[in-house]
């Protein structure tokens, strides 16, 4: 790694740790919206086994989502915003 790279790297590691350590305020923030597992569940009229089933969790994760012990990430958050926004294209990619 070229010299100038790694102290680039170096100052950044070092910024993140003051973030980290609340000595210094990022620069940016990004907020996101938390799915309401339960009222997209609802919209569709499913239960919760049918619904875990359809997105391809266990009944006790749903569960989980939908109580506030857990939030989904990753994948699932990506599922569930697709789910809320187009669920007729959903189900119907889904029962394919």
């Amino acid at each position: 790694m070229k010299k100038e790279l790694f102290a680039v790297l170096l100052e950044s590691v070092r910024e993140a740790g003051k973030i980290r350590k609340g000595a210094l305020h990022p620069s940016r923030v990004f907020k996101y919206r938390t799915v309401d597992v339960k009222r997209i569940r609802s919209k569709l009229h499913v239960s919760q086994s049918e619904f875990a089933l359809m997105i391809g969790v266990s009944k006790a994760t749903l569960q989980n989502w939908e109580q506030g012990r857990r939030r989904p990430d990753g994948p699932a958050q990506t599922l569930l915003r697709v789910v809320e926004k187009q669920p007729q294209a959903v189900l119907k990619a889904l029962s394919a």
